[in-house]
């Protein structure tokens, strides 16, 4: 994958994650599930809003959000006993941030194959995160279509 088509905060997430050893990935990406950002206030008591990410093991749900300027804003629920998948919604709501709409479109679909995880968790984890990657390009497919 060219580092062309990846956003700049992806592509060094990704590359933090390849610069470590295999156990060192899985520390890192608890790290990363204890900065899951809390959803702002106007969205706590709304949870019709949010979609549910089947493929996940664990209950995530995930809300996408496109400002007048085209920003993408990629909000996540995850439960604190559930890091790995936790871990990804933090992955993807911290390196989306930001991102226009076409450059969410344009992050490549085996994204969460890069980051060096796939000998350290599950296929069925990875899959839940390329899922969670995929429900969030939809919802900003949608959200553009109907604006």
């Amino acid at each position: 994958m060219s580092d062309a088509q990846l956003a700049p905060a992806l592509a060094e997430i990704r590359d933090d994650f390849l610069a470590l050893e295999q156990r060192e990935r899985l520390q890192l990406l608890l790290e990363f599930s204890n900065e899951l950002p809390e959803l702002p206030e106007r969205y706590q008591d709304h949870p019709d809003l949010f979609e549910r990410v089947v493929e996940c093991q664990a209950p995530v749900y995930i809300f996408v959000e496109v400002d007048a300027d085209d920003i993408v804003h990629l909000f996540a629920t995850a439960p604190k006993e559930s890091p790995t998948t936790r871990g990804f919604a933090s992955i993807l709501s911290q390196g989306l941030a930001g991102l226009t709409t076409d450059e969410v479109l344009g992050v490549p679909d085996d994204f969460p194959q890069t980051l060096g995880l796939t000998q350290a968790v599950s296929p069925l984890r990875i899959r839940g995160m390329t899922a969670l990657l995929a429900r969030t390009k939809r919802q900003v497919r949608e959200k553009t279509a109907a604006a």
